[in-house]
């Protein structure tokens, strides 16, 4: 493994957090943290951690020694001193005789002896950290050190190659139990550097920030080097065969197969790479890939086992969906049996999480990660990822072994490590969100809101150069696609159902404003403004429907239809009509889809501001009304102007309101002649 350690870089911290307020101790830490985290081989999404003991003052103006570790939700990739929780280190070395202590006591305890009470909670490892009499403390999760750890002749193979200043340390869960247990193996012998925590990571330690770094590296890199040396043996393959299905094809079907009630969604993530594909077509992958993740706090985020699903040569869609259907049952049993045999041997009540997978392996398909979220979803990706690559290579030279069952379920149920990923659920998390014109007034504020509410946001626009331009900018998928054409819609949706497994929302939104006096328009014209503002809205929503009858899950279609459609203005005609086309659209929608619990529902918008609308198309209306363009804006009942915000709320209000279908509302400020009701 490559020492990434450089002076200049190291001199760079040191100067920069100084002129922050910041020791040249805090400068390092932040320094080889960030080294160790942004090494995927060694940390993956928030695991490990690092320490440094240091010296700060408290507001009553006396310095205290203190331990500086990783918080709880800090990724050690991107870690600041904030991220670094100070807690008083006196209290915590006095602990060092007490024979027991609960979870929740040693995050109280750890809590109510830190410098800054607002600080994120300090790691479960603390205690383990202050015990060991180093001022700088590594652990990672090292894959190399996984694939030695995790085999039959684990420990005799580590003892073989790490040397005297290794102490081998058998699997305790971690917390204030296996502090004790550090502190023993430490007080054995007290000239070791190094700890190897078998079936969980190493530990490495200095009184130097670059000596403890450079032993981690050193000690991985031995591992890695026995391990490149081991005599191996290919993974036995299942045969290669084509099925008539693809990827994007049957991930609704998984997706909506995931969700157990109508209302609990789920975010499906493909990928497929040369490594996913040795580990999910091997002959026995359904025998290794239920022994157990990498490390233990891997089970928070894929539970303890995969669904294995292996579709027949050449079989269908419906051939797949019944496999499916019959795979799934038969895994949410094997949960239950899990659960049932396991709760009884730990103490305390527990209550079970839900029973869909989080990994799902198709032989000769690829991978679908599953999480509440897009993130949580490509989180389990990752982290599956480097199971499969720990795992296949184990099972190349030996059989993969792993800590008991009853010691995975303890780290899957166990509230401390449940903290990590339970937050409070939005109205909209899980849902993925489809809008068309993504980068227009209405789209952008439709797109503000529906986030806030935990919506996962799919934004189409035709414009590729604000696409680009877009892309760098936000986090969420933005493609470009021209709504009028099929085939450009049904690429870009075959990128969403890849990458998100379905749809649960689509506001159709894309469209042009084109005027002119109805008898003398010209066809093309006229034809031109169908294709934008009908047969747009018909492409993106047939092609929707096939997902949400995949899924079974609902779901729900809107439309920016417009005033237009109930009360012409004039000289507006070729816009107009096909608006008029529209609002029937929306209804028959409704009428044919709602039996599956599809809604349709449409906004009736008057005069906004928008790339539609702009300043040239308000003096222009405002003339053929013979009226201000101020007075053209606020022209109606209410006598202010609507604003793209206003349009958001009202597709928001119809989204939520799961006993709508079939309905228009109207965002005009008032206007009784484009009332519908």
């Amino acid at each position: 493994m490559k020492n990434n350690w450089s002076n200049s870089e190291a001199n760079k911290y040191i100067k920069k957090y100084k002129a922050l307020g910041h020791s040249k101790d805090m400068a390092l830490r932040v320094y080889t943290t960030r080294l160790l985290g942004r090494n995927s081989q060694l940390v993956l999404h928030g695991g490990g951690n690092t320490s440094v003991k240091t010296s700060v003052k408290d507001i009553d103006g006396k310095k205290y020694d203190v331990l500086c570790v990783k918080g709880s939700g800090w990724d050690m990739a991107e870690i600041e001193p904030e991220g670094l929780p100070a807690v008083k280190l006196q209290p915590l070395l006095s602990l060092k005789n007490k024979k027991y202590l609960s979870d929740e006591d040693m995050v109280a305890y750890q809590k109510r002896n830190l410098i800054d009470i607002k600080s994120p909670n300090p790691s479960v490892e603390t205690f383990l950290h202050a015990f060991l009499p180093f001022k700088f403390v590594d652990h990672t999760h090292s894959d190399a050190i996984m694939n030695i750890t995790n085999r039959s002749n684990g420990k005799d193979l580590c003892k073989k190659i790490f040397g005297p200043r290794v102490s081998i340390v058998p699997y305790v869960m971690p917390g204030f139990g296996l502090a004790q247990k550090i502190n023993e193996v430490y007080s054995k012998n007290t000239k070791i550097n190094c700890l190897i925590l078998l079936n969980h990571g190493i530990f490495t330690f200095d009184n130097d920030a670059k000596k403890s770094y450079d032993l981690m590296i050193k000690y991985v890199s031995i591992a890695e080097k026995t391990v490149k040396k081991i005599k191996r043996k290919k993974i036995k393959q299942i045969k290669k065969y084509n099925t008539k299905f693809k990827p994007n094809e049957i991930a609704p079907i998984l997706r909506g197969l995931l969700s157990e009630t109508k209302d609990q969604k789920f975010i499906l993530n493909y990928r497929s790479n040369k490594t996913l594909n040795y580990f999910i077509n091997g002959k026995e992958v359904k025998r290794y890939s239920s022994i157990g993740t990498a490390t233990p706090d891997h089970v928070i985020r894929v539970k303890p086992f995969p669904l294995v699903i292996t579709p027949k040569r050449n079989s269908s869609i419906e051939d797949f969906k019944k496999l499916a259907v019959k795979n799934f049952q038969d895994y949410r049993k094997k949960y239950i049996k899990y659960f049932n045999n396991n709760k009884k041997k730990v103490k305390g009540k527990k209550t079970m999480l839900d029973t869909s997978p989080r990994v799902i392996l198709v032989q000769n398909v690829g991978l679908f990660s599953v999480g509440d979220s897009l993130n949580a979803s490509k989180i389990a990706g990752d982290l599956t990822e480097t199971n499969a690559r720990v795992i296949s290579s184990v099972e190349e030279t030996t059989k993969y072994k792993f800590i008991t069952e009853k010691d995975l379920f303890d780290v899957e149920y166990w509230s401390l490590e449940q903290a990590k990923i339970k937050k409070a659920k939005k109205i909209l998390q899980g849902n993925v969100v489809v809008i068309t014109g993504g980068f227009g007034a209405i789209g952008s504020a439709t797109y503000k809101l529906f986030k806030s509410y935990g919506a996962e946001l799919v934004l189409l626009d035709y414009n590729a150069t604000k696409v680009k331009e877009m892309q760098p900018k936000i986090k969420d998928l933005c493609l470009h696609c021209d709504v009028r054409n099929k085939n450009s819609v049904k690429k870009a949706f075959k990128i969403i159902t890849e990458q998100y497994g379905g749809i649960d929302i689509l506001i159709s939104n894309a469209g042009t404003a084109i005027g002119g006096s109805i008898a003398e328009v010209d066809d093309q014209t006229l034809r031109e403004s169908f294709e934008d503002n009908f047969f747009s809205h018909q492409n993106c929503a047939s092609e929707t429907i096939k997902i949400m009858k995949k899924q079974n899950t609902q779901g729900c279609l809107l439309f920016n239809i417009s005033k237009q459609s109930v009360n012409p203005g004039k000289n507006f005609g070729p816009y107009g009509l096909p608006k008029t086309a529209l609002l029937s659209l929306c209804k028959q929608y409704a009428v044919d889809y709602g039996s599956l619990g599809i809604r349709s529902n449409g906004v009736n918008a008057d005069r906004i501001r928008s790339g539609l609308l702009n300043d040239g198309m308000i003096k222009s209306r405002a003339k053929a009304r013979e009226v201000s363009a101020d007075e053209y804006m606020k022209g109606n009942l209410l006598l202010n102007e609507v604003k793209a915000e206003d349009v958001a709320k009202a597709f928001f209000h119809l989204a939520v309101s799961k006993k709508t279908t079939g309905a228009v509302l109207t965002v005009d400020g008032g206007n009784i002649a484009a009332s519908l009701r």
